[in-house]
């Protein structure tokens, strides 16, 4: 995938997260690591208790997905 189509996708994903009251953190460290899978996170602002992702495993379609499916 190119870059500016995974930036926009990314953005996209933030969006949906943002209007369901979530927000989606995506890991910047070192990929490969035991708990990281380089994606996105789904969080509870207020509380910052995970929704989804909690290995940041999920995709930037996935987190639209959940987001939806939460409309």
């Amino acid at each position: 995938m190119n870059q500016q189509l995974e930036k926009s996708l990314d953005n996209k994903a933030r969006r949906y997260a943002k209007r369901i009251g979530l927000y989606a953190k995506k890991w910047r460290g070192s990929l490969g690591t035991s708990l990281n899978n380089g994606g996105f996170m789904l969080l509870e602002p207020n509380s910052n208790r995970v929704v989804a992702g909690e290995y940041f495993n999920l995709t930037a379609v996935d987190v639209m997905a959940i987001c939806e499916g939460q409309r």
